[in-house]
């Protein structure tokens, strides 16, 4: 029997993006299987950053870029749909990108100000490119150049205050099934999640749903507050494009 080839779904994203929230979503769905940020560990190999768990993560994720982007692309997946989560600053200059071609693209996108607010928890150093918004422009070009098509972009401020509208409108726009399970899960750590989980998955591992509506923004002083100012023109940029509830 000839199997059928899986929809991959490549889903890209800078860190505190709601990006683990967006994975659980899709990883509920019982014709879905995730990836988890497959590139960080040759991105820390190529790199040699001291990232939280960076030990853990190269003893137990695949390091050379070339093997997964073979996994990405041509490997046979486990479920009628492969679900990718990327954070865009992984993706060195070097990196193969072939498996883009085989995937369907979209982008998650959060305002610069709620992601220093939680990125400056888990980390002590803070940059532009740490954030990943250069990179995620640079990759919604290139997801554009490769397969001819303008990738729907979602905002999680959109995601939190209508969660079942943005989801709907996502699937419509990747061409998938909506599914009603998308909307809860339950808590703890699932088997998809990278050994890095524990550093960053303390809040997601304790939702069993998406979270309340967004606030107002956080208030940032110092270099946090230099940053996001450097960033808003990248977000509004993406945000231009941004799905609209379905």
């Amino acid at each position: 029997m000839t199997k059928t080839t899986p929809i991959r779904i490549a889903m890209w994203s800078g860190p505190r993006n709601l990006s683990t929230t967006m994975m659980r979503s899709f990883g509920i769905r019982a014709d879905t299987a995730c990836i988890d940020e497959p590139f960080y560990a040759p991105f820390l190999a190529a790199t040699g950053l001291d990232h939280p768990m960076a030990s853990q993560i190269l003893q137990q994720c695949p390091d050379d870029p070339e093997t997964v982007d073979a996994l990405l692309s041509t490997r046979p997946a486990s479920a009628p749909i492969q679900y990718q989560k990327h954070m865009t600053h992984h993706m060195l200059p070097a990196f193969p990108t072939r498996f883009m071609g085989a995937c369907r693209h979209a982008f998650l996108i959060r305002r610069p100000e709620r992601v220093l607010a939680s990125y400056q928890r888990k980390m002590e150093t803070l940059s532009l490119e740490a954030i990943g918004l250069p990179h995620q422009v640079a990759m919604f070009e290139r997801a554009i150049a490769t397969t001819g098509k303008r990738p729907p972009v979602i905002d999680s401020d959109d995601l939190l205050a209508a969660p079942e509208s943005m989801l709907r409108a996502l699937c419509q726009a990747l061409d998938i099934g909506w599914d009603p399970a998308m909307l809860s899960w339950p808590a703890g750590p699932r088997f998809e999640d990278g050994p890095w989980a524990p550093h960053w998955y303390d809040t997601v591992w304790r939702s069993t749903g998406f979270g309340p509506p967004p606030g107002p923004l956080p208030h940032l002083s110092g270099p946090a507050a230099q940053i996001a100012a450097d960033a808003r023109p990248l977000y509004n940029q993406l945000a231009a494009h941004k799905l609209q509830p379905s």
